[in-house]
């Protein structure tokens, strides 16, 4: 997570600056699935152990998922004003971030996650709670894409028709990726803290097995913990 800043403002600005071409789309949209993939994997919550066949089903099904949902979005805007074209790679990322996180995280939707009372002491494994902590965290990525990917959209497409940038088109991926990098410094801490990390499910939410377990361990329990990944 602290290299979210410096790759994604260099990943983020160049899908921006090379959005019209196909190919240029799919390279940059896989890059960016790709470091999501190892950002999303690194910062799971839980300790199920996963097999290198599913990581790599996980990865391949996650990067596909993204790049088709790309190209179906640049289809559908070819005859829509160019700074609308601008906004694919936001919608694009937005929905592959829908199925990147949980498919790079689905042994926690197998298997559960940790969950623990106010001393951390583990009462037993939810996928209640694992649902709930991907759901927050596919949240605060989008947010946290939203500044990046939707302000200097507007910002480069009203310079480009200066007469500066005109004059000096080698400046237009520096810029967007200054803008972009500008935008994420602010954003990443400020979703990242959308959710605490720490986060808390009622008891009531789990499953009528743990609910169960941990009713008859300590009935006055009425909310438990867990690490929701980032």
């Amino acid at each position: 997570m602290s290299a979210q800043v410096p790759m994604n403002m260099t990943i983020t600005g160049c899908m921006l600056t090379f959005y019209r071409q196909t190919p240029t789309v799919v390279f940059w949209q896989w890059v960016n699935q790709s470091f999501n993939a190892i950002v999303n994997y690194s910062n799971r919550s839980g300790d199920a152990p996963i097999t290198v066949g599913q990581l790599g089903t996980a990865y391949v099904s996650a990067t596909t998922g993204a790049v088709a949902t790309a190209l179906g979005l640049k289809s559908l805007t070819k005859h829509l004003p160019p700074l609308v074209g601008r906004f694919v790679p936001f919608a694009a990322v937005a929905a592959a971030n829908c199925i990147n996180i949980p498919l790079m995280r689905q042994r926690e939707l197998q298997v559960g996650i940790p969950v623990t009372d106010e001393q951390g002491q583990r009462l037993g494994h939810s996928v209640a709670a694992a649902k709930q902590g991907i759901f927050q965290v596919v949240v605060s990525r989008i947010c946290m894409a939203i500044p990046a990917m939707a302000i200097p959209p507007v910002i480069m497409d009203t310079l480009e028709k200066k007469d500066f940038l005109k004059h000096r088109p080698w400046l237009g991926a520096p810029l967007q990726v200054g803008l972009v990098g500008f935008c994420l410094v602010f954003a990443t801490p400020l979703c990242c803290a959308l959710f605490p990390q720490r986060s808390s499910i009622h008891v009531r939410r789990l499953e009528p097995e743990l609910r169960a377990q941990i009713h008859e361990q300590n009935p006055s329990i009425e909310v438990v913990y867990y690490n929701k990944g980032l």
